[in-house]
């Protein structure tokens, strides 16, 4: 059984579907059957004749990178003097999956999302709603009109940039400080991964002899500091 929350974006005429996106994304989209799937979780997607189902999960993934690059274009022009590392920490704020999921919920795109009933609660489906959006837009207008919305609706209209930077970053030390609080063993383990096309690290968090979660980077710092980050933001406990 699939639960919209709030309109029934999916029972709308097309006129009004235009309509409806024509507000939120500020123009006419071009293929709307892209962005129905951008809305379209998991839960209630079909199967098609090859036994592929419609959901957003390749849109998402698509928006992924569309995203970082646009959002990484953005710091490195608004913030010319500062360096990698300050560069790298924003732009890990601002796609963070908790930093998306309050975008995508003050885009009111918690209106148009498909799904199961039971699954509405979980904790990333409007983050990787709005990731699938962008890569809608992406396919539907190309990179400049996908830049113009990120920018313009996204972080113009609803990222406070000042606060963003004055936000908690080392989660590193806050998670040792947690587990020494709690008197808990607290390890990273360190794995290199090479090949002719990539070079990162993966740094996995483990507490009294169990792994946790991963984090990548292309160093060991940045691995260490998303594994942490991701520890907190998906309420996983010393």
């Amino acid at each position: 059984m699939s639960l919209f929350t709030g309109i029934k974006y999916f029972f709308l005429s097309e006129k009004s579907k235009h309509k409806t996106l024509k507000r939120i994304l500020g123009f006419i989209p071009g293929n709307i059957e892209l962005y129905e799937q951008a809305f379209r979780h998991k839960s209630a997607a079909e199967e098609d004749i090859r036994g592929v189902k419609n959901s957003n999960e390749r849109l998402e993934f698509l928006g992924d990178a569309i995203l970082d690059a646009i959002v990484a274009d953005y710091f490195f022009l608004k913030f010319p003097f500062k360096g990698e590392g300050f560069l790298t920490k924003m732009r890990s704020r601002m796609v963070s999956r908790a930093f998306l999921n309050d975008l995508a919920k003050k885009l009111d795109l918690d209106t148009f999302l498909e799904i199961s009933e039971g699954v509405v609660n979980a904790k990333s489906v409007f983050g990787n709603a709005l990731e699938a959006l962008i890569g809608a837009i992406y396919l539907d207008k190309g990179y400049e009109i996908t830049r113009k919305f990120v920018v313009e609706k996204i972080i113009a209209d609803h990222v406070n940039i000042e606060s963003l930077v004055e936000l908690e970053s080392d989660f590193k030390s806050k998670l040792i400080i947690a587990a020494q609080k709690a008197k808990k063993n607290l390890s990273f383990t360190i794995q290199q991964v090479e090949n002719e096309q990539f070079h990162y690290y993966i740094a996995t968090i483990v507490i009294e002899g169990v792994g946790i979660i991963d984090g990548k980077g292309n160093s060991k710092k940045i691995a260490e500091q998303q594994a942490a980050q991701l520890f907190f933001e998906r309420g996983f406990k010393i």
